[in-house]
């Protein structure tokens, strides 16, 4: 069994929808579970029906809602028409909408948009794409069952980034794809939805639906777990940022882990640790061009040392923490982190000194009440516009050359603090913002091209 989960610009119309059924098609005596992202700027959509909600512009939330549904409707004419699903097809995917627009008047005419109300609003998208995708492999000549995937993976009760119980979700998964897979070739689920045990829908957060992959790969010991997108693999940079960055064949689950924390696109940061835990292999590909061999996301025994990509974190705050109090104090660390720990800020470097503690968070993170508390016993300041730039690659430590082509990219240019992790598997700048993009074009030229 593999799990192969296609992203929103793999299911954006209906010349995509096609290739997706044909990619599937190609694959189905390995007993595919498919996993589905909303339309392309479905979900970001959704997120302004929220604010509409909340803000009570009743008419402003219908006018977005009913772009959706012709949208939709418009999708089910082009990949249904002619068949005998299209009149089924209309009536569900219709009825989705009007139960979601049923559901936002009454959010508006309460004033009231809970985390609970939002995450329902904002999970219909794949609900959507799953069902219309679902009609159109039967009706292309695939036999599919359509899994709510809310009986799948489970979470606590934090609607907007739930945190799956692994334990119920490999109690749950198995039975409910054996019974899914009676009578059929394929079964397709939604990515990124997810239910706290009271049944309550909840999410597991922007970009989830690769966790959502590699929840049910980890459940059902799957095969491989597929990540279909639309670039080529994962690359030495952004394709974005640097005009010639490399496709990487074969990378560590730690390396890839490390590119998704500190900045890469392609996977998910959450994605590789149910898959590490049971060694299960992950390939990233590209809908697009299905027979391209993408990238393949391996145990690290088999992947050689050395440099591997230069990602980065375009917008970042530095928050530093100075008190005497630290000189041979134990506890202090445990008083600081605690703090974010209890503001569930989540803090990506840390540098410290004797007297100092220096941490890097998301740059759209609202720090007052983290400040305020910290500022109770130790002199804070938050230095924003700065950006984290990582290279990224197993045993670093052993890669002659790596400071002095740091130092020539970088030239007159300051850097902020300085991270290494102790596997050695990234090392980690701050620069000012300003410069982030030009200082990753330089390192990636320094690292790969001038070699190439």
């Amino acid at each position: 069994m593999i799990i192969m989960k296609f992203g929103g610009t793999s299911v954006q119309n209906e010349a995509a929808i096609s290739r997706v059924i044909e990619i599937v098609r190609a694959r189905l005596e390995r007993k595919p579970v498919v996993v589905v992202s909303a339309l392309s700027k479905v979900t970001d959509l959704l997120y302004k029906i929220c604010d509409e909600a909340a803000a009570r512009h009743t008419e402003q939330a219908k006018e977005h809602i009913e772009a959706l549904r012709e949208r939709h409707l418009g999708l089910a004419e082009e990949l249904l028409s002619g068949t005998e699903f299209l009149d089924e097809a209309y009536t569900k995917v219709d009825a989705l909408c009007q139960e979601l627009d049923a559901f936002v008047h009454a959010v508006c005419v309460v004033g009231d948009l809970t985390p609970k109300s939002r995450a329902r609003i904002i999970s219909r998208g794949e609900v959507l794409s799953s069902t219309l995708i679902c009609y159109a492999m039967n009706a292309r000549g695939i036999r599919t069952n359509l899994v709510d995937a809310k009986k799948l993976i489970i979470t606590d009760d934090d609607y907007l980034k739930g945190e799956p119980d692994k334990k119920a979700i490999c109690a749950a998964v198995p039975a409910e794809i054996e019974k899914a897979y009676r009578n059929v070739e394929a079964v397709i689920t939604q990515g990124f939805v997810s239910s706290a045990r009271d049944g309550s829908t909840t999410v597991l957060g922007r970009g989830g639906s690769d966790y959502t992959a590699s929840l049910l790969g980890m459940a059902l010991q799957a095969e491989e777990v597929q990540i279909w997108t639309d670039v080529d693999g994962v690359m030495t940079a952004d394709p974005r940022v640097v005009e010639h960055p490399v496709t990487l064949r074969e990378i560590a689950f730690e390396e890839a882990a490390e590119m998704a924390h500190f900045g890469a696109k392609v996977l998910h940061p959450m994605t590789i640790e149910p898959a590490v835990r049971l060694g299960i292999p992950i390939y990233v590909l590209d809908s697009t061009h299905p027979d391209s061999k993408g990238t393949g996301v391996f145990g690290s025994e088999r992947i050689p040392d050395g440099i591997k990509a230069v990602s980065s974190k375009e917008n970042i705050q530095v928050i530093n923490i100075f008190s005497t109090k630290m000189l041979g104090a134990s506890g202090f660390l445990s008083k600081v982190f605690g703090v974010f720990s209890d503001h569930k800020v989540p803090v990506d470097m840390i540098s410290t000194s004797e007297a100092n503690i220096s941490v890097t968070v998301d740059g759209g993170t609202d720090l007052s009440a983290v400040v305020a508390e910290l500022s109770e016993f130790a002199d804070v300041t938050v230095d924003r516009d700065k950006s984290q730039i990582s290279v990224i690659g197993k045993n670093l430590h052993a890669e002659a050359g790596l400071f002095a082509a740091l130092s020539k990219a970088l030239g007159p240019n300051g850097i902020h603090m300085i991270s290494q992790g102790a596997t050695f598997i990234n090392l980690s700048l701050v620069v000012d913002r300003s410069i982030c993009k030009e200082t990753v074009r330089l390192i990636h030229q320094y690292l790969f091209e001038n070699h190439a």
